[in-house]
This record gives structure tokens, C-alpha cells and sequence, in this order.
């Protein structure tokens, strides 16, 4: 009797913690998530501004203010740094701080790319082989420790670590692959421009075709979500970065001459008002909602 009272007082005991950990869980991952705006027409429009501003404003400090790969690579190494410990230290998701750690995350995956192509004199297929295994590298891993690889559930500080560290090897990969494409192969700018929008418009119909022939509760479903999300997001690094030269390159070479200067300033805006825009209407918070939908599906809540 003594046992069985034991064992129920220990049973009640795990119960009420459990519960309150789930309590913690749904309140904590709102807070969390809300720093991750949720994927909306404004996320790729945005996410297309900011990998073109990547492209355009590494060339710009590096050719035009006279920066140099290696100071422009400090310079914005620090700023990054900077920007990305403001972001994990807010409580909610905040649009201009998060824009800006992807402007900067565009801009040093830029840079490494650049760093190795120019400076270490490794070739564009080299690292875009080298970019893409690191790449899969963390997403095992992500999935391995997380058992999820969805962008609805950043609750904790390791899976916001996952997150940025993808996106930024995202950017290292479509620099690469990008200038692979249009500069080693002979295709232009506009040429490779057109490559990657028709691939993205493939990973958006195969999405939508994947998710009309599963069931709505098919497990496969949020598989097919996150693999669409991934794919079209490296591919808009390099479309962005097609974007970028296409504008800013001079006529000679394809391009149609804006310059770097002109096509930053000119995207920066558009980043400027979209995010103003964001933050006034808040049109891009996830809801509560889908945060406790995807953790229910990962089992983390009831």
C-alpha cells in the first residue's frame, strides 16, 4: 500500500510537471517564434531585396569605397555579429532587426564566397560543392538533435541557431552556384536570371501538386512544406544575386549599367518601406495557432 501511494504521489508529481512544461513550451515558443516572421508573398519579396542588396553592396564596399574584400569582410563580420546578438537576445520578432540580420547574412555569405573564389583562388564548382555538403551537414544535424527542420517552431536557442546558420550557408551556396552559372558557364545575367526563376517556379508547382495529392492529414505534408521552403530559399540567394548583376553590371557585360551604387540605394529602399510597412500592420507575425499546430505534430504539446 505504501508503494502504490508512493507511486501515485510520484506519478501526480511528473503529471503537473509535464503539464507545466507544456504550459512553458506554448507560451515560451510564442515568444520565440514570433521573432521568425511567417512565410508570406512580403517574406520572398523581401528575402529577393535583401540577396540582390548582398550582391550589389559587397561589390559596392569592396569596388567603389575602396574597401577591399578583406576590410569589407571585417567590417561587416562585426556588424553581423552585432545585429545577430540584439536578435537573439529580443523577446519577440521584430521586422527591422530581423531584415537586417538577413541583409547581413546576405551580404558575408557573399563574402566567403568571394574570399575563397578571389582571394584563396578556389573554383566556383569547388565551393559550391563544398557550400552545398555543409548545408546538408546541418540539416542532419538540425534534424538528428530537433526531429523537425520547420520554421514555425523556433522556440529555443538551438533551434535559432540551426536557423540562422542555414540561412547563412543558403547565401554562401547561391553565390556560389549563381556565379557558377552566369559567369563560368558563358549563360549572362538575364540568362541565369531566367534559370533560377523557372526553378523556383518547378519547387512552387511541385509543391502545390505534392499537397493536392496528400490527404490533409497525411504525415507527408509538413515534410512537403519545409522542402519546398528550403529549396526556394536557396534558390532565391542566386536568383537575387542574378538580379543584382543583371541591374548593376555595365552594358558590355550584359548588365544594364545602374551601377552598384544606384541598385543598392534603389533595393534598400524597398526593403525600408516593405519592413515599415510590416511593422505597422503586422501582417507577417505567425500566429499562435500554427505554432501550436506544428508542436503538436512534433509531439511537443497535447
Amino acid at each position: 500500500m505504501v508503494f502504490l501511494n508512493l507511486h501515485n504521489k510520484c506519478y501526480n508529481e511528473f503529471m503537473n510537471i509535464l503539464q507545466k512544461s507544456q504550459s512553458k513550451v506554448s507560451e515560451f515558443g510564442s515568444q520565440i517564434l514570433n521573432k521568425v516572421p511567417e512565410v508570406t508573398i512580403f517574406f520572398w519579396i523581401i528575402k529577393v531585396l535583401c540577396t540582390t542588396v548582398g550582391e550589389t553592396a559587397a561589390d559596392f564596399l569592396n569596388g567603389t569605397l575602396n574597401f577591399g574584400l578583406t576590410g569589407t569582410s571585417i567590417v561587416m563580420g562585426i556588424l553581423l555579429a552585432v545585429v545577430l546578438f540584439f536578435q537573439f537576445r529580443a523577446k519577440k520578432y521584430v521586422p527591422g532587426l530581423y531584415w537586417l540580420a538577413v541583409v547581413l547574412l546576405s551580404i558575408v555569405g557573399t563574402l566567403i564566397t568571394d574570399n575563397l573564389t578571389d582571394n584563396l583562388g578556389v573554383p566556383l564548382e569547388t565551393t559550391t560543392i563544398i557550400f552545398g555538403i555543409a548545408l546538408i551537414v546541418v540539416f542532419l544535424v538540425w534534424w538528428i538533435v530537433e526531429k523537425t527542420l520547420s520554421v514555425h517552431s523556433i522556440i529555443t536557442f538551438r533551434r535559432e541557431i540551426f536557423y540562422w546558420l542555414t540561412i547563412l550557408f543558403t547565401f554562401a551556396l547561391g553565390t556560389a552556384s549563381g556565379d557558377l552559372v552566369s559567369e563560368k558557364f558563358n549563360l549572362g545575367y538575364l540568362t541565369a536570371l531566367l534559370i533560377f526563376v523557372g526553378v523556383i517556379a518547378i519547387i512552387t508547382i511541385g509543391h502545390f501538386i505534392a499537397k493536392n495529392m496528400l490527404h490533409k492529414e497525411h504525415w507527408l505534408q509538413s515534410s512537403n512544406a519545409v522542402l519546398a521552403f528550403w529549396l526556394a530559399y536557396i534558390m532565391t540567394r542566386p536568383l537575387g544575386a542574378s538580379i543584382g548583376d543583371y541591374l548593376s553590371q555595365a552594358r558590355t557585360d550584359g548588365g544594364l549599367g545602374l551601377g552598384t551604387t544606384t541598385t543598392s540605394i534603389l533595393f534598400l529602399l524597398a526593403i525600408l518601406g516593405i519592413v515599415i510597412y510590416l511593422s505597422l500592420t503586422k501582417k507577417d507575425v505567425i500566429a499562435k495557432e500554427v505554432l501550436e499546430e506544428d508542436l503538436k505534430e512534433q509531439k511537443l504539446l497535447g
